[in-house]
């Protein structure tokens, strides 16, 4: 009886320290998020002091720097945006398909997105910014259902192993799709080329705006999903005998992801690996439950994106590397890690 009292009192403080621990790592996260933004702001082909920074924040607009900050206020507002909603989709599909080599990049979704609205731009003409939204959620949607079909047949269904093939079949096809169609368009080639990189640069609250809708959707849709994606980390049947609807769960929380997939897709371009490092690292900080996994990947996505702004400008001075190239070089040696520490036959 005592050892049953003392762990009975034993347990709440675990919790409780527990609770703490993430609070910290919360608060030092959204910390290092400000830090970063503020050096997104000060730092380019143009280096503006901290204080001058905040002085165009505070709406003047007198010097050459000042003047440089306002037009790099969009751009880092974009990459925390576009960060957060990455890092949110790739913890979400990883939860929905129980899969830790999930992420938009790699199971196609953004490059389906992108060929949705490269061929509604070259043979249907649209120019609108909710065309182009719209579009690319259609498409993202449209490529998760495809990659998840294929990925399901023969032998024990959905393997991460045969999702992360048929993702990377899809993107490879996909992408010969898209030079297929623009290459008879010259007049626009050059854009939608630099445009399939992915990056932030030449952001502007115009270009930003239309966008936020359905992102604020999307993370509303996903955020709310935490609950139901702890029941699916279960396995279907169990999560169903304590009473989750799991193709519904699975639904909604996929309908989140796929808003923001499609949604950062067109203002930004295809941009991968975001979606695969920040919740492998989040893990890290506050384990699996997704009530704090989800937060803390939008965070971290943001976190990730915005720093890969950074170097990018910092690397190939006058010059710059989208971010899109920078989040690749630090994807791609962690995809390869994740693959080996998982082992092949255990995908």
């Amino acid at each position: 009886m005592p050892t049953g009292r003392t762990d009975a009192g034993t347990e709440p403080h675990k919790r409780g320290a527990r609770a703490g621990k993430r609070l910290l790592w919360l608060a030092a996260l959204l910390a290092l998020a400000l830090l970063l933004a503020l050096l997104s702001l000060a730092i380019g082909t143009r280096s503006v002091p901290l204080a001058e920074a905040f002085e165009a924040l505070s709406g003047e607009n007198t010097t050459i720097g000042q003047a440089a900050v306002a037009t790099r206020i969009p751009r880092t507002l974009l990459a925390i945006v576009a960060g957060a909603a990455l890092g949110l989709s790739g913890a979400v599909m990883q939860g929905v398909t129980r899969n830790p080599l999930a992420d938009p990049g790699i199971l196609g979704v953004n490059i389906g997105a992108s060929l949705a609205v490269v061929i509604a731009v070259v043979w249907f003409g649209i120019t609108s910014a909710e065309a182009f939204i719209w579009t690319a959620i259609f498409g993202a949607g449209l490529t998760a259902v495809f990659v998840y079909g294929v990925g399901s047949l023969g032998r024990g269904g959905a393997t991460p192993l045969k999702l992360a093939l048929a993702g990377a079949a899809t993107s490879i096809a996909f992408s010969s799709l898209v030079i297929a169609v623009v290459l008879p368009r010259a007049d626009i080639a050059g854009g939608v080329r630099s445009w399939q990189v992915g990056g932030v640069g030449g952001a502007t609250f115009e270009r930003i705006e239309p966008v936020l809708v359905f992102l604020a959707v999307g993370f509303l849709i996903s955020l709310l999903s935490a609950r139901r994606l702890n029941s699916l980390a279960l396995g279907d049947e169990l999560a169903a005998g304590l009473g989750e609807r799991v193709a519904f769960a699975r639904a909604s929380a996929s309908l989140g992801a796929i808003l923001l997939c499609g949604a950062t897709t067109a203002v930004c371009g295809p941009i991968g690996f975001v979606g695969l490092v920040v919740p492998h690292a989040c893990r890290l900080l506050v384990g699996v439950d997704h009530r704090w996994l989800l937060p803390f990947s939008a965070i971290g996505g943001a976190i990730l994106l915005t720093a890969a702004d950074i170097v990018g400008r910092l690397a190939a001075r006058p010059s710059e590397l989208e971010v899109g190239i920078v989040t690749a070089l630090i994807g791609g040696p962690f995809f390869i890690f994740i693959v080996r520490r998982q082992k092949v036959r255990d995908l």
